[in-house]
Formats: C-alpha cells, sequence, structure tokens
C-alpha cells in the first residue's frame, strides 16, 4: 500500500500554515512537506521535494488545489502529470479524491482543460506574433544599453528594488525596461508553445 504525502504552502511569510495543516493532520498522512512560496521566489524547494517523493500507488493530499501553484494551467497539467504516473491525489476542499468515482471523473477533467489551457497558449503566440509582425515588432533582446538592460531585468526578477531605483542605479528608461521585460515575455511565450507543439507531436507519434 503506497504512503500519503501531504503539501502545505502559503504565498507570504506573514500567512500561517495552522489551517492547512489542521486539514492535513485530520485526514491524516505519513510524510508531510510544508513551504512558504513567494511570486518572487523562483525556486520551490518543497514542490521539488514532494514530486521527488511521489510513487505510482502513493497518494498526495493538499487543502485545496489552489496550493499546487497560482497558475492555471501549471496546476491542471500536475494532477494530469500525477494521474498518468499513477499517483493519487486528494483536495480537501474541493471534495476530489482520484480513487472514487466522482473524483476519477474530475481528474479526466483536469486532464482535458489542461489540453485546451495548452491549445489556447499556442494560438494566442501565433496571433500574437502574426501581430507584431504586421506592426514591424522585432523580437528579441534591446539592442541599446544590453548590459545595462540585462542588469535591469536581473534587479527586477530578484523582487529587491523598485521600479525607479532599478531606472536610476542602471541609467535605462522607463519605456526600455518595459519594452525588454515585454520582448522577454514574447520570446519565453514563443517557447512555452513550441514546446507544447513539439510534445503534441510526441504524443501523436506514440498514438500512430
Amino acid at each position: 500500500m503506497g504512503k500519503t504525502i501531504a503539501y502545505a504552502r502559503v504565498s507570504t511569510n506573514q500567512q500561517d500554515l495552522a489551517r492547512q495543516l489542521d486539514m492535513l493532520e485530520e485526514h491524516g498522512y505519513d510524510k508531510l512537506i510544508q513551504e512558504k512560496f513567494t511570486g518572487t521566489t523562483k525556486k520551490r524547494e518543497g514542490l521539488e521535494e514532494l514530486l521527488k517523493w511521489a510513487e505510482p500507488g502513493d497518494t498526495i493530499v493538499v487543502e485545496s488545489i489552489s496550493r499546487l501553484g497560482r497558475n492555471t494551467i501549471d496546476i491542471l497539467q500536475m494532477v494530469e502529470d500525477f494521474d498518468k504516473r499513477g499517483i493519487n491525489f486528494v483536495s480537501l476542499k474541493e471534495n476530489i479524491d482520484g480513487n472514487t468515482p466522482s473524483g476519477k471523473a474530475m481528474v479526466g477533467m483536469f486532464a482535458v482543460m489542461a489540453q485546451l489551457e495548452r491549445d489556447l497558449l499556442v494560438q494566442r503566440v501565433q496571433e500574437g506574433l502574426t501581430a507584431s509582425k504586421k506592426r514591424g515588432k522585432v523580437l528579441g533582446r534591446p539592442k541599446a544599453d544590453a548590459n545595462k538592460v540585462e542588469q535591469a531585468l536581473s534587479m527586477h526578477d530578484s523582487g529587491c528594488y523598485t521600479v525607479a531605483e532599478i531606472l536610476r542605479l542602471t541609467g535605462i528608461s522607463q519605456g526600455t525596461l518595459y519594452r525588454a521585460l515585454s520582448q522577454r515575455k514574447d520570446l519565453e511565450l514563443m517557447e512555452q508553445a513550441t514546446a507544447l507543439e513539439e510534445e503534441q507531436e510526441h504524443q501523436q507519434e506514440r498514438g500512430n
């Protein structure tokens, strides 16, 4: 019989895990993983530990499905991945249990919604690229003040500086910073869309 792994998360250091821990303890678990993850923190060590520990036959239980992340498609894909790996998923607040008929149906719906989100993302990126080309917009890193722009982006990602501080310390304009952030986002979306298209092609090849 597999083990039950409980996962609790809050998004700021000021928030308390007590309510989640009480519900998880009432449900019961063999191992507890907890973390405080903020929007300025890119690495989620607790979630990585959860994914490392979970094996086929195990059950992952959370207080609410939103504890898995803030991004809808990431949450949906994570639940879908649990199902593919043979890991049961339980969310107490939404009353989801993959071992029950209704829970299986919910997990199936998540898989469909995740695929829909992937398809919509690809479509949005393609539409955005087409619109950008019509406007003569060139995707890529800003050429002017490249070193200062890279420094500004790093400062922005750290979450330790205000926009005013970044502009003052790097000497770039607000428009340059926002253009750099927008262009980087375009590139990230392009990479995501490419990866999703490749994944869909691989799935079709495996299906054939």
